[in-house]
């Protein structure tokens, strides 16, 4: 068997279906077409507009930043209907992982799956530190003080002078949020999904209120320039500042790729997924322009550098809304803790599902036959997200989850149209429109979104790739299923 064969080598359509039938997978199927959707506005709507778009206004794109919104969701509309097509069609736990494995080999899989689990674990950082800031916000308007030396992280980063300590310990908060979600993640889907339904009803109930209340207190003065003269810097508001924010405001719209990691867990995956992936993507965009206009209308954007930025418009409106403050916050921290949980619940998955392949040791395949979840998995998953969440700052993670995400979209908008070349005639339940062009936009924006992003999440993004070359090549090569069933057949 040559290397290259090996590394490149497939797993068929017919293998991927029968072990998406397979009983000894033992994960229950409870989630149908509006329990998906909720779960997808749970991931969708959080971190990005409560904890992002203050810094993404504030260093790259004013309130062009809206534009920026935009931008991004017309990429994530074009990925989410690649998406749907492959859900559809390979209705198993493993998402983009699984769709390159079919289409593109197990060493781009392997690319893909370690591309995905930067997106899912430092995303779910990136929201416990931005629900870590808005539950100190909380509890200092309630008169109880937590010292910033364990409410923060112990480092930062600035794109002047680069890394820096910051004299804090550790960000406890952050932590204990994850290690609690993480925990009912662990205990089982149907407590996990009910869990998620009510924190999404008091969020979108908290935004709708937010924009109520802050409409009449609109500035249009706050709004202009709508896009602040670029300072000399590619990124640096102007257009490309419109551009880089994309990049960053990205991280707004990711969450429906989640879903596709639950389809072992759904009642009807070829319908259903379809329906929540596009349905919540719809939904979130129409919230956020709304949302946005209301939060650069009320306070300048140059005041919105920090990682609650809502909590500083509500603020603003002064101590007669003083009951909003608490209210807008407490329903913040509803609706991020449902975005750990929906990131938890996929990235275990992943891992789950790479198990099953061979790439990553067995103990991550294990399904609980108490819980009937990927315990193990999840356990390790919730561990190592507390390290990131306790250490690093939210500006550096969230970059870092776009371009996880950025990768994996780009994969499989072009594996559309890989396996529309190599296997027309298969049954797709559900088809993505106006091939090839849509995959082709959507494979060419997101590498455009990537390179705009800045140089250091590029080095960071080239070590992570790194590290997951050295674990694909120290272990994957030697314990890979498919490779061992393909010596098997020469």
């Amino acid at each position: 068997m040559k290397k290259e064969k090996g590394l490149f080598v497939k797993k068929s359509i017919k293998s991927l279906l029968d072990e998406a039938q397979d009983s000894k997978h033992g994960m229950k199927r409870s989630l149908g077409a509006v329990t998906l959707t909720a779960m997808g506005i749970g991931a969708i709507i959080g971190a990005g507009i409560f904890v992002l778009t203050g810094p993404a206004a504030a260093e790259y794109a004013g309130p062009g930043i809206l534009i920026s919104f935009i931008f991004a969701a017309i990429i994530c509309v074009f990925a989410a209907l690649c998406y749907a097509e492959f859900a559809s069609l390979i209705p198993i736990s493993g998402s983009a992982y699984t769709y390159a494995y079919a289409t593109m080999g197990e060493f781009t899989a392997w690319i893909i799956g370690w591309g995905l689990t930067m997106e899912y674990l430092f995303s779910a950082s990136t929201v416990s530190v931005g629900w870590s800031a808005y539950f100190v916000s909380l509890l200092h308007d309630l008169g109880i003080h937590i010292p910033a030396s364990i409410a923060s992280a112990p480092i930062s980063y600035d794109l002047a002078t680069g890394w820096a300590k910051t004299g804090t310990l550790v960000n406890i908060p952050a932590m204990v949020i994850v290690a609690l979600i993480g925990g009912l993640v662990a205990v089982g889907i149907r407590a996990a999904a009910s869990f998620n339904n009510v924190m999404v009803i008091v969020k979108l109930g908290a935004i709708a209120l937010f924009i109520a209340c802050g409409v009449a207190y609109i500035n249009m003065d706050n709004l202009t320039p709508f896009i602040p003269a670029n300072t000399g810097t590619f990124g640096e508001f102007g257009w490309s500042g419109v551009l880089r924010g994309a990049g960053v405001v990205f991280f707004a719209f990711i969450g429906f790729d989640a879903l596709s990691t639950m389809a072992q867990e759904c009642k009807n995956p070829q319908k259903h997924l379809p329906v929540g992936m596009i349905g919540s993507l719809g939904i979130s965009t129409f919230v956020y322009i709304l949302i946005g206009i209301v939060l650069l209308g009320i306070v300048s954007y140059t005041t919105l550098k920090v990682p609650d930025p809502i909590a500083v418009a509500v603020n603003a409106l002064g101590p007669k809304f003083i009951w909003l403050r608490f209210v807008i916050k407490l329903a913040i921290l509803a609706g991020l803790t449902s975005v750990v949980l929906v990131m938890i619940l996929g990235q275990s998955r992943i891992f789950a599902t790479m198990s099953r392949d061979g790439l990553l040791p067995k103990p991550m395949a294990n399904i609980s036959s108490k819980f009937q979840t990927p315990f193990f998995s999840t356990v390790l998953v919730t561990v190592v997200c507390m390290i990131f969440a306790g250490i690093f700052p939210v500006g550096i993670l969230g970059q870092l989850t776009c371009m996880g995400a950025l990768l994996a979209f780009a994969i499989v908008c072009f594996g559309i149209l890989v396996l529309r070349y190599k296997q027309p005639t298969l049954h797709r339940p559900f088809k993505t429109p106006f091939v090839p062009w849509i995959p082709l936009a959507g494979t060419l924006v997101c590498v455009i979104q990537m390179i705009a992003l800045p140089g250091v999440t590029w080095v960071q993004f080239l070590i992570w790739m790194a590290i997951g070359c050295a674990i694909y090549f120290g272990y994957s090569v030697k314990h890979s299923k498919a490779r061992a069933a393909l010596v098997k057949k020469r």
